[in-house]
């Protein structure tokens, strides 16, 4: 019988871990106790809404569960599925902090339009068949039989697609460069060293489908002429790599990759290549020179990857967004995904939603979409109501934005004119309680960690960026600290072997622009106005509020909190670590931070 219903349980690295494998278990199990044939349960990739997750999505209604545990199984069977009643417990309620009171989970969604991410959440992402059924493997067929090379890089000429990696190169010039070099021996690789902090679109697309990736690296091998390409991924992704993997050998077995592909001339095949972990793997050089087991470390360009990449022969490299959009631009024609996004950034983008906001997750906009809609409309706001103050986009790489350019359209030219980039998609929200002092010190010094340490502008600018940003934050700063920090920025920008070194700076420099007097209170009245900042605050308690209950004192792990009883309790500012403790455990906010 052919289903009439069906059932997705968030089968994502987001979900999974919190007991998604055994939702979908006992929703079957359900199913089976009631009969309900008609009923398919489905475990799909990551469906965007994490901050609520586990989610259980049903159709055709498209009610949307939050929360769910594996005991809520039978009630939905039972109330919704067979009944017809939806269990309104766990509705998710944008304005509330649990899911209790019912609600139009449309919100989340109204404004996104997935090209990237069009199966994530709908199709199993371990079934071919699946994936064919929605278009799957037609633009495989497409050029294969139907056109050749210079087709291919017409239409996507023709789209406006920019590489979504960071630098936001045109795509149809990086593959045709790469087309034109003469070469016995040519190679394709997908980027999937993602490692910006708070990111993980690469990862929620490889979860959730696969073969989409594994399609476009087909697809550009035909089109460059090469016939070996590299999945380059950190290692970190167990989930994504099972699933690659599964995908690879259910490709081969329908002939869709290997030798004489859909019984054509035409041979391509993928290989795995597993990633440490090191952030600067993710510029290219450096990618390549780990793909060919040696340390991950940047090469002077040029030349550039498109003629000497793996191995000294010719390597398209593309990132995993950019290559999911291969598949859907082929079938439906440049033209028309021309038509999405602005005049200057073509298309959609995947954001990696997170930070101070309600609905973090995975959310897929057309280019142009502004923050205030992103924030807002997609992410429900601030949580406690309170103010929006900045958002980090493109990650260490990128720079912050403040509220007063919340309704600013999100594309390539408007990011780097406010002193941010693209990136590859994080987007970290930041609200009144955040310091952007140590905000700037944060990213910086995991841009230190990180760097290669090749290159000395690179290797000793940003250390000793960090350790201004260090004296600045524990209020030993000095007014010219400010200056150096940004002729030390800028030099770095300039003479920087690779990306990592270049775009280290940027928060520095970005939250100079909007927020220098935030530096300024650190240097001159030895403040942190967010009360972040350690050595800059106090503890204390108020006498007319303390009722001498004790709790502080107890959960004080130096013992510096003296009062008996129902009396009013002091703290001893000579011997307090400033861990924050006794302010979170006090219920009548009887303390205070200085």
């Amino acid at each position: 019988m052919n289903p009439e219903k069906f059932i997705l349980v968030c089968n994502g690295a987001e979900c999974r871990n919190p007991g998604a494998e055994e939702i979908y278990n006992n929703l079957r199990h359900e199913c089976s106790i009631h009969n309900a044939d008609d009923v398919q349960v489905i475990r799909t990739g990551c469906l965007g809404f994490c901050a609520h997750g586990p989610v259980v999505k049903t159709l055709p209604d498209e009610t949307l569960y939050a929360g769910v545990t594996p005991e809520d199984a039978a009630e939905i069977v039972e109330n919704h599925i067979i009944n017809g009643k939806k269990v309104e417990r766990l509705l998710y309620n944008k304005n509330e902090s649990k899911q209790n009171v019912k609600v139009d989970n449309a919100d989340f969604y109204q404004k996104q339009f997935r090209i990237v991410l069009r199966n994530c959440g709908i199709i199993d992402p371990e079934n071919i068949e699946e994936y064919i059924a929605r278009d799957g493997y037609a633009a495989l067929e497409k050029v294969v039989f139907d056109m050749n090379p210079d087709d291919i890089i017409a239409e996507l000429k023709s789209a406006g697609l920019r590489g979504r990696g960071g630098a936001g190169f045109p795509t149809w010039m990086k593959w045709n460069f790469t087309k034109q070099v003469e070469s016995d021996e040519k190679f394709v690789v997908c980027n999937a060293d993602e490692g910006d902090p708070g990111a993980y679109m690469d990862r929620g697309t490889l979860e959730g489908d696969p073969h989409s990736i594994l399609e476009a690296m087909t697809i550009a091998g035909y089109c460059i002429g090469a016939k070996k390409g590299y999945i380059y991924i950190r290692a970190e992704y167990p989930l994504a790599i099972e699933r690659l993997q599964k995908g690879m050998e259910d490709s081969r077995a329908l002939g869709l990759l290997g030798d004489n592909i859909l019984g054509s001339d035409f041979s391509f095949d993928i290989e795995i290549r597993l990633g440490a972990g090191a952030f600067v793997c993710g510029e290219e050089t450096a990618l390549i020179a780990s793909i060919e087991g040696e340390r991950g470390m940047p090469k002077p360009r040029p030349p550039f990857p498109s003629v000497k990449g793996v191995w000294g022969k010719p390597t398209l490299i593309n990132n995993v967004e950019t290559w999911a959009n291969i598949p859907v631009i082929i079938t439906r024609g440049g033209e028309w995904f021309s038509k999405i996004g602005t005049e200057d950034s073509r298309g959609t983008k995947v954001f990696a939603l997170t930070g101070k906001i309600r609905n973090s997750g995975l959310v897929e906009v057309p280019m142009g979409t502004t923050l205030r809609e992103i924030v807002y409309d997609i992410g429900g706001g601030i949580p406690g109501d309170k103010a929006f103050k900045a958002v980090q986009t493109g990650g260490p790489s990128g720079g912050v934005i403040p509220a007063e350019y919340l309704d600013t359209p999100i594309d390539y030219i408007h990011l780097k004119e406010l002193g941010s980039i693209m990136g590859s998609g994080g987007m970290i929200i930041m609200d009144e309680d955040d310091c952007m002092v140590d905000v700037a010190k944060f990213y910086l010094g995991f841009s230190v960690d990180e760097s290669c340490g090749k290159c000395s502008p690179c290797r000793i600018g940003g250390r000793t960026l960090y350790n201004i940003l260090e004296k600045i934050t524990t209020g030993n700063g000095e007014l010219e600290d400010i200056e150096k920090l940004k002729t030390i920025g800028k030099a770095m920008q300039t003479a920087s072997l690779c990306g990592l070194g270049q775009t280290a700076p940027n928060p520095i420099l970005s939250t100079l622009k909007y927020f220098e007097d935030e530096y300024l209170a650190h240097i001159k009245n030895h403040r942190c106005p967010s009360k972040k900042c350690k050595e800059l605050i106090s503890f204390h308690i108020l006498a007319d509020k303390c009722v001498g209950c004790t709790i502080c004192a107890k959960n004080c792990p130096v013992n510096v909190i003296d009062g008996a009883v129902r009396e009013v309790h002091t703290i001893d500012q000579s011997g307090c670590i400033k861990c924050g403790k006794c302010f979170e455990v006090c219920k009548f906010n009887a303390v205070f931070i200085k």
